[in-house]
């Protein structure tokens, strides 16, 4: 159970082993300063607009991010409660080794995109956002796509191709999300959503935890990312909520003596009346609120992956992931799959190389595209 439960598929579970402690403070350690300031999305992507799509309750307002300008589209679809940042790093690394183009959106109800039902994350909801914002982008005669999709946003784009909402779709990629496994972790789902913090003192704060908690690995990914997941509160910091600070949580750990000092001075500024004002942060979306989705968007889920007639690669992070339907299905050559070791959940923000690499060998290797000249894979 304790596999299953380090499993999460809504948003990357924090590991309890190896050192980090299972309460949301942490000691920071002494002599070791990195930098955790945020990144900004221009230094992964080329361009960001937002794709207005029509609907009888108005319009929805889709943010995306791209970058390429030929070859086949890989359309990103990140996690639960993650946005399109997830894919920053990812997507500079992947145009650097083939040719293509990259469209990574916030889902509905995440990141910037608006839309008038923001409640409704049903699978079937959610995949024809998919196959909207697609028209939207390139009407009746798309470009082909490859659907590729972390963990929620895996399931949706397995719902998304076998609905056949895109019709130009060339092949599947699936990160670190299996139905079994999923649905055995949806039990424990909520609570793990009650352990995170509720809110940071700043955005700072936010990427630190999200490195230190193990919920994102790579501090550079973090540090573009953790943006797209957690924005500004708009109640003032004497609610009740913010003495669940994450950043109160790292300074009040017993310190050492040589970083006692700079504790000082870092709590001293934070308990400024103007910082305080413009910096408490919380999370973007309530995922406790979305569980009466859950299940529609993992069950079945293995069946309609192996009946889906396009390529397909399944990328996780553990073997252990598989369930009967995919051991099956894999033996009998129906898709790909490469396992990634010593990754979290959050396998392409992670080890975005490894990513980008199998992905550019699996496309190339289907004559989808070609590797970019001078490119040594």
């Amino acid at each position: 159970m304790e596999k299953q439960l380090h499993l999460n598929l809504l948003a990357s579970r924090p590991p309890m082993a190896g050192g980090f402690q299972s309460s949301s403070k942490m000691k920071m350690g002494p002599g070791r300063k990195r930098d955790f300031s945020p990144l900004p999305w221009s230094q992964y992507f080329e361009t960001m607009e937002d794709v207005v799509v029509e609907n009888e309750n108005g319009k929805d307002i889709f943010r995306i991010y791209c970058s390429g300008s030929h070859g086949p589209v890989l359309l990103l679809l990140h996690g639960g409660g993650h946005s399109a940042l997830s894919w920053a790093v990812f997507t500079a690394i992947i145009c650097s080794r083939i040719n293509c183009r990259v469209v990574a959106m916030d889902l509905r109800a995440h990141g910037d995109t608006k839309v008038k039902n923001p409640e409704d994350l049903s699978a079937d909801t959610m995949a024809k956002d998919i196959g909207k914002v697609v028209e939207a982008l390139y009407g009746d005669n798309p470009p082909p796509i490859m659907l590729i999709g972390h963990s929620m946003g895996g399931a949706i784009a397995v719902h998304t191709a076998t609905a056949n909402h895109v019709p130009s779709l060339l092949g599947l990629c699936v990160i670190d999300v299996v139905e079994g496994t999923a649905m055995d972790a949806l039990n424990s789902m909520q609570n793990f959503l009650r352990s995170r913090p509720k809110t940071f003192k700043s955005l700072e704060n936010a990427i630190e935890w999200s490195v230190k908690s193990g919920q994102i690995r790579n501090i550079e990914s973090a540090r573009v990312s953790m943006g797209g997941q957690v924005k500004r509160c708009e109640e003032s910091t004497s609610s009740s909520g913010v003495s669940n600070s994450i950043g109160e949580g790292i300074i009040e750990e017993e310190e050492d003596e040589e970083v006692e000092e700079e504790s000082n001075k870092k709590r001293a500024k934070e308990d400024d009346p103007e910082t305080k004002k413009e910096s408490i942060f919380t999370w973007r979306v309530e995922l406790s609120k979305t569980e009466k989705y859950w299940e529609g968007w993992f069950k079945g889920l293995s069946a309609l992956f192996l009946t889906s007639p396009v390529p397909k690669l399944l990328l996780l992070a553990g073997v252990d992931r598989l369930d009967k339907d995919l051991t099956i299905g894999q033996m009998q050559g129906k898709f790909q799959m490469q396992v990634l070791p010593q990754c979290g959940h959050a396998v392409h923000e992670d080890a975005p190389e490894k990513v980008a690499d199998a992905l550019a060998t699996f496309m190339v290797r289907h004559k989808f595209t070609e590797f970019k000249e001078g490119y040594l894979c």
